[in-house]
């Protein structure tokens, strides 16, 4: 009796990185502006909806409107600090807001431009399901 070898493990070139890159360098690395791209959900301040270790599928160039769930950037012009934040976008009497599904969190009053919108979830999946998966449009 024979027993099957293990596949061997697909190796992954790492290439270093460098001190000093160069404009096309930093063209080959990044995607472009238009495409989707998956996050991990982190925290509790979206759930019921998006539990934490969801992914969630985010069109950068999608349309916001009152409801969507989106990627927002915050800059803390106080802090000299900026972060990504995913929440639902709502529009309410003195504007946008956006809002955590989670009442353990505050709700986060934008100004009426909507700028910081930097994409729309438009699908989340659980990891490891094949049929476990929602979309949204």
């Amino acid at each position: 009796m024979s027993e099957k070898a293990a596949p061997k493990p697909f190796p992954i070139p790492v290439k270093p990185a460098l001190a000093e890159r160069s404009p096309e360098d930093e063209l080959a690395s990044s995607c472009a502006s238009g495409e989707p791209y998956a996050l991990m959900v982190l925290g509790d301040s979206m759930l019921p909806e998006f539990e934490e270790g969801e992914i969630i599928v985010v069109e950068p160039e999608g349309v916001a409107r009152d409801g969507s769930y989106v990627i927002a950037y915050l800059p803390d012009v106080e802090k000299e600090d900026e972060r990504y934040i995913f929440r639902q976008l709502v529009r309410h009497a003195e504007g946008w807001m956006l809002k955590p599904l989670n009442p353990l969190y505050p709700n986060i009053p934008i100004d009426g431009i909507l700028s910081v919108v930097k994409g729309v979830v438009i699908m989340k999946k659980k990891p490891g399901r094949r049929r476990a998966m929602k979309e949204y449009t």
